[in-house]
């Protein structure tokens, strides 16, 4: 492992945000130096969110661990990815659940994605299943999902298709504005929700 990355890691780990074994195992195995434009490596390894194109970025790692460790993403669960990016968390949870649907909306951060992914051949293997389309709907073939993550930020509020198309017990973790917002549906048409305040997130590209 690159000694910049393993500083990034061990700063994660004694700032409490990576903190299951799990997950820390998973951002060991998945360089973020991967998912990063070429133009960008020298700075894969800070702790800052860094421009993929298209007014989209790859999320700061302190963030990324913090809206994962809420996620609580356990192997064999099903994961919707929902603003794939650069594919750096839908990596991380291949990592985790090895069952992970990808949604992203810009066709050439599609195709970014699915050449950083092949570096770890999770769609090759089948782990990865990445769509274009408008995660503002969810992905309703694929579902009941275990969890959604979304990496963008929904406009007023999370969009009733991802509580329909999550699981009964499941978890959505996804932006709200400025927030970060964690709600459980606890039966059906029954949901609790958690609000973590003080983020900025880019918006989530919906075909609207």
């Amino acid at each position: 492992m690159n000694p910049n990355y393993e500083n990034l890691i061990n700063s994660l780990i004694s700032d409490g945000y990576l903190k299951t074994p799990l997950l820390i195992e998973a951002f060991k195995n998945i360089d973020r130096a991967d998912f990063v434009p070429e133009e960008f490596k020298d700075s894969a390894y800070a702790n800052v969110p860094l421009p993929i194109g298209y007014d989209q970025t790859i999320s700061q790692p302190l963030t990324v661990a913090f809206l994962l460790e809420l996620l609580e993403a356990k192997p064999e669960e099903k994961v919707l990815d929902i603003g794939a990016g650069s594919g750096w968390t839908t990596a991380l949870l291949a990592q985790i659940t090895g069952n992970v649907i990808g949604v992203e909306r810009v066709p050439e951060l599609k195709e970014f994605a699915e050449k950083n992914l092949a570096k770890y051949d999770f769609v090759g293997k089948g782990i990865v299943k990445l769509f274009l389309a408008d995660g503002t709907k969810g992905y309703k073939k694929e579902a009941p999902y275990d969890k959604i993550l979304a990496g963008a930020s929904a406009k007023g509020d999370v969009p009733d298709e991802w509580k329909k198309q999550l699981k009964i017990g499941g978890r959505i973790v996804a932006p709200v504005g400025n927030s970060v917002v964690v709600i459980d549906k606890t039966g059906k048409g029954k949901y609790s929700r958690k609000e973590h305040f003080g983020f900025s997130f880019v918006p989530l590209v919906s075909d609207k």
